[in-house]
């Protein structure tokens, strides 16, 4: 019975992560895509702008 409390956890674990990439990758592209890509998009931008606005000029010009 020692083998069997042994191999449980890791097969259970193997189990709990095949349906995790599963999940993953079913759930990429589809009619969902472009909404998350857009998405994606936007928060690029506002980090970008938000960069762009905490940079001071530089007074040498370099």
């Amino acid at each position: 019975m020692d083998y069997v409390s042994a191999l449980l956890p890791p097969v259970v674990m193997a189990a709990f992560f095949t349906g995790l990439v599963v999940t993953i990758v079913k759930s990429q592209g589809g009619s969902n895509k472009s909404k998350e890509d857009a998405a994606v998009d936007a928060a690029m931008a506002r980090a970008e702008a938000a960069q762009e606005q905490g940079r001071t000029p530089d007074p040498h010009g370099a």
